[in-house]
């Protein structure tokens, strides 16, 4: 069974850091593209990072390039978000995604459960 663990949400304020962690089991975590996507209530989810398996090159959306880092950990099945001067924007709930594609899609094989994110100003 295919479990992908989100930890590390939580309120924060602007300007503040803080690491979201999505630990993998159940699948062969090196042939997987893992990436992120966030929500807000009734709006559509929101693509935020990947980094493919192919190579670990990775990609972000505009809204967080520069102030969002990704990285994996091959040894540990574990993706790290690094959010750094975050913005009330940045406030959602963020998903873990596990994709087979070389490149995440809008539709990964599997999702996280979430965790939640506030910035407040």
């Amino acid at each position: 069974q295919v479990q992908l663990v989100e930890s590390g949400g939580g309120p924060v304020q602007a300007g503040d850091s803080l690491t979201l962690s999505c630990a993998a089991s159940g699948l062969t975590f090196s042939t997987y593209t893992m990436g992120w996507f966030r929500q807000v209530p009734k709006t559509d989810r929101e693509y935020v990072a990947d980094i493919s398996w192919n190579n670990g090159s990775t990609n972000y959306a505009g809204a967080v390039q520069g102030r969002f880092t990704l990285s994996r950990d091959l040894a540990k099945n574990t993706v790290y978000l690094q959010m750094n001067s975050l913005k009330p924007e940045d406030t959602a709930v963020y998903y873990c995604a596990a994709d087979l594609a070389i490149a995440m899609t809008n539709y990964p094989d599997y999702w996280g459960q979430g965790t939640q994110v506030t910035v407040s100003l």
